[in-house]
């Protein structure tokens, strides 16, 4: 199970980590607090402070087609912010 799927790379979620050194991840549904702390702290090298989770409802979508309208749901998904220590950050890009 992999349990960080990728980092929410968001205007807000930008502003959240400039501002008060907050990184934002998309994990898995299953994932509690300290299995996501632990492998972002082995994976990143990194102190973590607090670590909040939500899950966050899949927005209603529809399109107009050849067929008429198509309606639907985007998925629900967990998202964590983590927030580090004061000096420390994430480099997304380091582990890929």
């Amino acid at each position: 199970m992999e349990l960080l799927r990728k980092p929410i790379l968001t205007e807000k979620a930008s502003a959240l980590t400039e501002k008060s050194n907050r990184f934002t991840f998309q994990v898995d549904h299953k994932a509690n607090k300290l299995q996501i702390k632990q492998v972002i702290e082995k994976m990143y090298g990194v102190n973590i402070l607090a670590i909040n989770t939500m899950v966050v409802n899949g927005k209603v979508k529809s399109r107009n087609t050849k067929g008429g309208l198509v309606s639907g749901r985007t998925p629900k998904y967990k998202k964590a912010i983590v927030t580090l220590k004061a000096g420390e950050t994430i480099d997304y890009y380091a582990n890929i």
